[in-house]
């Protein structure tokens, strides 16, 4: 059975310190390419947070909305890019998409901690300092927001 096609609307959420160190995840299915945690909405009435609680669990093992880390922790950025899908990825999506609307948010932990990654879909991951974080992105979108994460976190 096929997989439906992915909705052209998701979430990129840059997991931070308040001390501006970045979690950053590398791709198995591009080595190489380092990202925050990014994933498509699964139906197109989800709601953004709930989106984001869902990809940050599935691909970090950070449970939002738990005891240790409260839903406050995750802040909207009211950010938006609209950016061309790369075309290696362009066949998860209905024939003639190619692009997508992203909304970036911001989640504080205290400080880095280990994560779970889930193996078919990251290699490793690195706490970085944000502009060495956003250095390292492959995207430019995800870079653009971890250099705007100072005016974040400093509110």
């Amino acid at each position: 059975m096929s997989r439906p096609p992915k909705i052209p609307e998701s979430v990129l959420v840059v997991i931070h310190t308040p001390a501006l160190e970045v979690l950053l995840i590398e791709r198995a299915d591009q080595p190489g390419f380092w990202q925050s945690v990014t994933g498509s909405k699964d139906r197109a009435d989800e709601p953004l947070i709930e989106t984001c609680v869902r990809e940050v669990a599935e691909e970090t093992g950070l449970a939002i909305g738990s005891a240790e880390l409260p839903l406050a922790a995750l802040q909207d950025w009211q950010l938006a890019n609209l950016y061309e899908i790369y075309p290696v990825w362009r066949h998860r999506y209905a024939p003639g998409v190619t692009h997508n609307t992203e909304h970036v948010f911001g989640l504080t932990l205290p400080a880095p901690r280990p994560v779970q990654l889930n193996p078919r879909e990251h290699l490793q991951h690195a706490w970085l300092p944000w502009r060495e974080a956003a250095d390292r992105c492959f995207s430019p979108s995800n870079a653009e927001a971890i250099l705007q994460l100072p005016r974040f976190v400093m509110r």
